[in-house]
């Protein structure tokens, strides 16, 4: 993995010459913060050497950089998943590319399930912590000494300074927004009612199928990370109503202007 990452790193510097200080990893359904994006340079996953390639059909599978809110920016727009099959060394190497390539602050958007009865569909929650129930890790095996420790400690994954930051910006808008608690499970599907009813009794705010692997790979490496949540739909046992993806794609669109007036903020401020 290490001389895949370095190879990767390599072929985009020669490439697009270009140095970043901020990451973005654009969730399912959350593409149109691009548009406020001056890109300078595309490129598709496929076009890069030993770069996996996302294989669900609403993540286009691009690197763009160029510069957002005036800071030189690497949009990751759509992301990989433990369920299209890959392993969590290959999900997290975009992160890993990103810290070589020279981004200092990572930002991370995901689609999820509202557990917390007092969340609604629409709804933005602000990540303070996380619950990992994905049956491995990407720190397992040979570590990478050159870019964190063996036993990097994990109680602040997410950069308070900019959790407080983005609900200040909320509430100055007057967007519902929260902060809690995320649980990532290995999907695709959704859970059952007696899953739902145990991820709540945990502690877990919302549910979803990605973001904890990058973040630990994230924090590995020393980088400031934030990370955020649109709710797209409610996991109550007992109103529970069957969803489909149509649904919480619809639902993330609508979200996403708030969700952009959040970032863009945060984006200033750092």
């Amino acid at each position: 993995m290490s001389n895949q990452l370095y190879k990767t790193s390599e072929f985009l510097k020669k490439r697009i010459h270009f140095e970043p200080e901020l990451g973005i990893v654009l969730g399912t359904g959350l593409s149109s913060l691009i548009q406020s994006m001056e890109v300078e340079h595309e490129i598709m996953f496929s076009n890069i050497p030993d770069f996996p390639i996302s294989t669900v059909e609403f993540h286009s599978g691009k690197l763009l950089f160029g510069y957002l809110e005036g800071k030189k920016t690497m949009a990751m727009q759509g992301r990989l998943h433990y369920y299209e099959g890959y392993s969590m060394q290959q999900i997290t190497l975009p992160i890993r590319v990103m810290k070589l390539l020279g981004i200092q602050n990572l930002i991370l958007s995901n689609a999820a399930g509202a557990l917390n009865p007092n969340y609604r569909k629409g709804d933005l929650m602000v990540i303070e912590d996380h619950i990992n129930l994905l049956p491995d890790n990407p720190l397992r095996g040979p570590n990478l000494d050159d870019l964190g420790s063996r036993f990097p400690d994990m109680s602040e994954p997410y950069n308070l300074k900019l959790v407080n930051q983005a609900l200040k910006i909320g509430v100055e808008q007057g967007i519902r927004i929260h902060k809690g608690v995320y649980t990532a499970v290995a999907g695709p599907n959704l859970e059952t009612r007696a899953e739902y009813r145990y991820l709540r009794l945990i502690g877990a705010d919302v549910v979803g199928m990605s973001t904890i692997p990058e973040v630990i790979v994230a924090h590995h490496m020393g980088l400031s990370t934030f990370a955020i949540s649109v709710i797209t739909d409610e996991c109550f046992p007992e109103n529970l109503a069957p969803v489909s993806i149509q649904e919480i794609l619809e639902t993330a669109r609508n979200a996403e202007p708030h969700l952009n007036t959040i970032i863009k903020g945060l984006i200033r401020s750092l």
